[in-house]
């Protein structure tokens, strides 16, 4: 009795599972028939690529999903991160926060006089010796043209007003246009070297170190960052200077007799690469320490130097100090020009620009066309100038078209007014291209030419 039972179940379990395996047999050749009408028959209607077809068009659905994966987890980091994507809405001080890394700075002993670095006394004698060795390096591009480096720069960190940055931005393009044009060499300088030289005296540190650097620079032309090129026609005399190792901007008798504070800028200078110019940097530089020794100078500048008001040591008094009371050691090989607008204060010049364009032309580099158009007193990059805002933008603009369309002309292009960004056409294309001169004849000029030999 029990075997027939258990043979009854066995009988019934194995009828239900053939009845599956029809069904699942019958499922499975439906689901080909609906892939083949969906996908097609393949490329010849064999099963095997039937087969190889779904998969491609699986692999390329799965791969059409990928991006909008990724899409979507940006998305959720972005959301889970809380960051915002308007940079108005983001305070730039976070990321311009100092790192503070547990380390220490050093630190100099304050009983010492401050040195820039170690005393160097041979410096032309290496320099000279580097100079043979390497012949690929001349310090003389040309019979009359020493190799140049115009160094200027600004803080690391963003302007302190919503447009200062842009402002430099004009300034440094304004610079490269006309190193571009004469053949000049351009550092662009964003570090504080030296934590101690700050303000005005940050150029010391970074003025030696160019030199030492660069033997093969004959001349290193610094240049402040609110100070732009407005006569990009203008070459430099430099046969002028064979023997002077300094030129500033100045009076004789202004420095030398009435020690007036004013009487030179330190805006816009060359000092030539030799161990005079080190010296100078030597007697100079322990004025600059910020703190105490920086305002216990400025005590003894307002009081020796006329008409300086009362505040810190600043580089431009401390050089018509040194220069009034040491002439001996230093006058010989100083020369301040006057000739030429090697620094031109801005609110003599920038009202007269239409007045320039319509009687002169580019190439004076004096007061009928100034070499440099110089801001001082606006402080672009700060929060409080000493003149209207307004004013000094709006002139900054002015000044910086002014330069620039003496650039733009070589390309048939000008701006619509000293006042206006717009810019308009003034010379139509050509198919000889080869045969229009510009105006100016800044393209090609003689000046920046290069005397190369000739290879039979």
């Amino acid at each position: 009795m029990l075997d027939r039972v258990l043979t009854r179940r066995r009988e019934w379990q194995l009828r239900r599972c053939l009845n599956r395996g029809k069904l699942t047999f019958f499922c499975f050749v439906l689901t080909i028939l609906v892939l083949r009408a969906n996908f097609g028959a393949g490329r010849f209607g064999t099963p095997e690529k039937d087969l190889d077809e779904i998969r491609e068009t699986f692999s390329y659905i799965s791969r059409r999903a990928e991006p909008r994966r990724v899409l979507e987890e940006i998305s959720m980091e972005r959301k889970s991160s809380g960051g915002s994507n308007s940079y108005a809405d983001f305070d730039v001080r976070k990321i311009f926060k100092d790192e503070d890394d547990g380390v220490e700075e050093f630190k100099r002993d304050s009983s010492l006089p401050y040195s820039l670095g170690p005393k160097i006394s041979d410096w032309d004698q290496q320099r000279g010796e580097w100079l043979k060795k390497n012949p690929g390096f001349p310090n003389f591009l040309g019979e009359n043209k020493p190799r140049v480096l115009l160094v200027t720069g600004s803080s690391p960190k963003p302007c302190e007003n919503p447009v200062g940055d842009h402002y430099l931005l004009k300034s440094i393009k304004n610079k490269i246009d006309y190193c571009r044009v004469h053949g000049i060499e351009i550092f662009y300088n964003m570090a504080l070297l030296d934590a101690e030289m700050s303000g005005f005296w940050a150029k010391l540190p970074l003025i030696r170190k160019l030199l030492l650097s660069h033997p093969e620079v004959e001349f290193l032309w610094w240049m402040d960052s609110d100070a732009m090129f407005t006569d990009m026609a203008f070459e430099l005399p430099w046969e002028r200077y064979k023997d002077q190792n300094l030129v500033m901007h100045g009076w004789e008798e202004m420095v030398y007799d009435e020690k007036n504070w004013i009487g030179l800028n330190t805006g816009s200078f060359l000092l030539r690469n030799c161990q005079w110019s080190l010296d100078l940097l030597d007697i100079l530089a322990p004025m600059g320490p910020k703190g105490k020794v920086r305002e216990e100078a400025g005590k003894i500048l307002t009081k020796e130097l006329k008409g300086r008001p009362v505040f810190e040591a600043d580089d431009q008094s401390a050089m018509v100090y040194i220069l009034a009371t040491q002439k001996e050691r230093w006058g010989e090989k100083v020369y301040l020009e006057n000739a030429y607008y090697l620094h031109g204060y801005w609110g003599i010049l920038v009202d007269r620009y239409e007045e320039m364009i319509e009687n002169y032309h580019p190439g004076l580099g004096d007061h009928r066309w100034p070499l440099v158009t110089h801001f001082v007193g606006c402080k672009p990059c700060g929060k409080f100038g000493d003149y209207p805002v307004e004013r000094c933008l709006k002139q900054m603009d002015r000044a910086f078209n002014f330069g620039d369309n003496q650039i733009l002309q070589m390309y048939g292009f000008t701006h619509k007014s000293l006042s206006s960004r717009k810019v308009i056409r003034f010379r139509n294309d050509t198919s000889n291209p080869l045969q229009l001169r510009d105006e100016l004849g800044l393209l090609h000029p003689s000046f920046k030419a290069v005397n190369v030999q000739t290879r039979s």
